[in-house]
């Protein structure tokens, strides 16, 4: 296998993370709603709420990731895209763990919509910073080989997710999937050193400029 630069390597180990995580919540999800969620006066029962779940989630996700896209290629340089992903992925990594808190139908939509936020936030910058730092002349090989390694974390991840759900419930199933998560926001703090902005000096002054970089130019 190719060597894998500094930057490529750390965002593959960071995707299979934190994807594998979401591959332990993603195929019992639906009967988490059926056994903890109440369904009174829902017409449809869980079905509704596990289908509404996706509806928003998605749709959340579709109408964020564009504009924060074009948000994030009008900043210069890399750690706006940087920031916004390590930002992404941790919001996104908690929404496991507070599932378990849910208690209604409406809180699960609500846990959705911030899970669509945060990952419309977090594919934006990942993607900006990944094209940017692909090697040259192996575009193919190192999406692939991204793409891959997610569809065997995942892959992994769901053959694990009934058997975790069986013996260890899915209080402590997602907690494993909030803890991945995190294990890849920790692979992208390796990248510190290597993102010049964020951390080279105040991190909220940073964050500030950020935003009013653009507005003071214009």
């Amino acid at each position: 296998m190719t060597k894998l630069n500094k930057i490529v390597k750390y965002l593959v180990l960071a995707d299979l993370a934190f994807y594998s995580g979401w591959g332990l919540v993603t195929p019992i999800f639906p009967l988490f709603i059926q056994q903890n969620i109440p369904t009174v006066g829902i017409a449809g029962g869980s079905v509704v709420i596990v289908s509404v779940s996706a509806g928003v989630y998605w749709i959340t996700k579709s109408v964020f990731q564009y504009p924060i896209g074009y948000f994030l290629d009008k900043q210069k340089g890399d750690k706006d895209d940087y920031f916004f992903l390590v930002l992404g992925f941790t919001l996104a990594s908690t929404i496991p763990l507070l599932y378990t808190l849910a208690q209604s139908a409406w809180h699960v939509y609500t846990l959705q919509f911030f899970y669509g936020i945060s990952m419309a936030i977090s594919i934006a910058g990942w993607r900006a910073l990944f094209t940017r730092a692909i090697d040259k002349g192996k575009e193919g090989t190192q999406w692939s080989l991204d793409d891959a390694l997610l569809g065997i974390g995942q892959g992994v991840a769901g053959l694990m997710s009934g058997l975790s759900v069986v013996f260890f419930g899915f209080h402590i199933t997602f907690l494993f999937a909030t803890l991945l998560g995190f294990m890849g926001v920790f692979s992208l703090l390796r990248l510190r050193g290597n993102i010049t902005g964020v951390f080279d000096e105040n991190i909220v002054k940073n964050v500030k400029n950020i935003f009013i970089e653009k507005n003071t130019k214009d």
